[in-house]
């Protein structure tokens, strides 16, 4: 197995070996969900509307039920659809009995900015799985959290990367979900929307559970710990190579 150095800070090297933050695919190829699943890496899978729609996902049981059986042993959240919390409700049971791996995955609020927690709360209680999406803020971490049954199986999907979207460093906020998740057993935080690399040492600095990380950033996984001199003389070549392929004269 390869082992990738993360960071070195101090002289003191860390690597892939050393991560305590488990890592999840997010997307809805269900190819390349079986390409990583393959690889053994990864230890969860997430998607969303948004990804089946980029992935062209045609069908959403047929879809699921696929996911199901190709990935029978990892955590798997699957989300509504629906954008009224009957219709939620009525989807999150449907999607529940696909799978005793599957998390049900609820987004905070509707469309219309309406909370989901009593929902949360009703179907925490009645045992389902859930994942709950979107979260952005502490009040929805700790509502959500507050929510939870004693004694079930949740996540708290906290969307750092849009946090940090908008300039704001998410790494507080996600410390101290961690710290409001650790009171309720069973509770789970994750980083979601990843945006680069580094952001898996940021989710595992936070004490964060879970990081999701799409196909195209964990592609680059293998440039951890790459020297930076090598790095530069690989981007050179790269520009050269491609410069060649156009055929460009610039000189008369």
């Amino acid at each position: 197995m390869v082992t990738y150095i993360i960071r070195e800070r101090k002289g003191i090297k860390m690597k892939a070996s050393d991560l305590t933050i488990t890592i999840y695919a997010d997307g809805a190829d269900i190819e390349a969900m079986k390409e990583e699943y393959k690889k053994g890496y990864v230890k969860g899978f997430t998607t969303n509307p948004t990804l089946m729609k980029k992935a062209g996902v045609k069908d959403y049981v047929t879809f699921a039920k696929e996911c199901v059986k190709e990935i029978p042993d990892l955590p798997l959240s699957l989300e509504v659809f629906a954008d009224d919390f009957e219709g939620m409700e009525e989807e999150a049971r449907i999607i529940c009995g696909l799978g005793k791996n599957v998390y049900v995955k609820i987004p905070i609020t509707n469309s219309k900015g309406e909370s989901s927690i009593p929902l949360i709360k009703k179907l925490s209680a009645e045992g389902l799985r859930l994942n709950v999406t979107a979260i952005l803020t502490m009040k929805q971490i700790e509502e959500t959290v507050d929510a939870f049954a004693d004694g079930t199986s949740n996540i708290v999907s906290v969307f750092a990367g849009r946090i940090m979207d908008t300039g704001v460093d998410a790494v507080p906020m996600m410390k101290k979900a961690k710290e409001i998740a650790s009171k309720k057993p069973g509770t789970l935080t994750l980083w979601a929307s990843c945006r680069e690399v580094y952001n898996i040492v940021q989710a595992q600095e936070s004490g964060t559970d879970i990081i999701t990380v799409t196909n195209a950033i964990l592609a680059k996984l293998p440039n951890f710990g790459k020297d930076l001199g090598q790095l530069s003389l690989e981007t050179v070549q790269m520009f050269v190579n491609d410069g060649k392929s156009l055929g460009f004269s610039i000189r008369a």
